[in-house]
């Protein structure tokens, strides 16, 4: 059973028992998800393609309307109110930026029927908090990815929406702008203290913004919890392989190639299998070299573990493929799987 995270009371966000289905009689693309945002949290959304982390953003946005459940705000049920008329903001991956309007025309837009000159000052307060002061009169065509991806989160902020609907923001960008504006995004809505919902592929990225990431796997939320928490205990296999914390390994299998004695399946993230030189013995096995490569300051050697599976182990460098070395593993570095709850 997925915990759902929220603090309390009617405040904020509700989801309740939402099925979206798009073709009748068809599978669902989200099934049953229920999920509480509070007031002023970051909930980042995480899955692989299909898995209907956007289908879940479009049905809370009002774009998709659900086969079955109800989405609340502040206790009301929004989830038959029109799109223009639930006061949430919404920013897309290519950030929709008109052409014909300059920057400011496009962060101002949100704000008609605003006197010109508080239109103005608000315009203003809003590119400095994005970082783009002084870009006012800047063509959008003119202004990198990056830049335009400011800009429509100051256009998303600028109505000040009770809640922030963000998808996959920043899929069309490089990763080390995207490693940036992620920890920008994080620290704008922050500083707003707007409820944010931000769907994303990325495991880094919604580590970086979120107080919570629920993960989506065939329609359905299956877990729900801080980076730290979900990192360390993973509901299930799917959830270790979107993370890419290497193979599930049976108890059972852990006691007889290590002699670790260890409570459930246990993941072998990077780290956690170490190559060492020498005759093998107690807590160590013999496995075969598949691949060794230089990653970051290391070296990481794919091995063949005894039944057949590849993983990665660190230490030892230059080794050659089919090439057998003794593998040893860190229990401490091991990752529980299943759930705590």
């Amino acid at each position: 059973m997925v915990r759902r995270i929220g603090e309390g009371g009617q405040a904020g966000l509700s989801v309740q028992d939402l099925t979206v289905r798009y073709l009748p009689g068809g599978p669902a693309a989200v099934d049953e998800v229920s999920l509480d945002v509070a007031p002023g949290r970051l909930i980042a959304l995480l899955g692989a393609s299909g898995s209907g982390k956007s289908s879940l953003l479009r049905a809370v946005a009002g774009l998709v309307r659900p086969e079955s459940g109800r989405v609340l705000w502040d206790g009301e049920d929004v989830t038959g109110v029109p799109v223009h008329r639930r006061g949430f903001g919404l920013m897309f991956q290519d950030g929709q930026l008109f052409p014909h309007r300059d920057v400011a025309g496009n962060v101002g837009y949100a704000l008609t029927g605003m006197p010109r000159a508080r239109r103005r000052a608000r315009v203003a307060e809003l590119l400095e908090l994005v970082g783009m002061t002084g870009f006012e009169k800047r063509a959008v065509q003119e202004i990198s990815g990056g830049q335009a991806q400011r800009v429509a989160l100051a256009r998303a902020l600028a109505a000040e929406p009770r809640l922030l609907l963000l998808d996959e923001p920043l899929s069309s960008l490089d990763k080390a702008l995207r490693s940036r504006l992620a920890s920008d995004i994080r620290a704008m809505v922050r500083s707003t203290a707007t409820t944010t919902i931000h769907v994303t592929h990325d495991q880094d990225e919604a580590f970086a913004v979120a107080d919570l990431v629920g993960v989506m796997e065939a329609g359905r939320l299956v877990q729900l919890d801080t980076p730290s928490e979900l990192w360390n205990h993973p509901a299930d296999e799917a959830v270790v392989e979107l993370l890419g914390q290497g193979p599930v390994v049976a108890a059972e299998q852990m006691a007889l190639w290590f002699g670790v004695r260890v409570e459930g399946p246990v993941a072998l993230p990077v780290g956690s299998l170490l190559v060492e030189s020498g005759v093998a013995g107690p807590g160590r096995i013999r496995v075969e070299v598949a691949s060794s490569r230089f990653v970051r300051g290391r070296t990481e050697v794919e091995v063949r573990l005894p039944d057949g599976r590849l993983a990665a182990a660190t230490g030892g460098g230059g080794m050659d493929r089919a090439e057998f070395v003794d593998l040893m593993v860190d229990a401490k570095a091991l990752v529980h799987v299943g759930p705590r709850y």
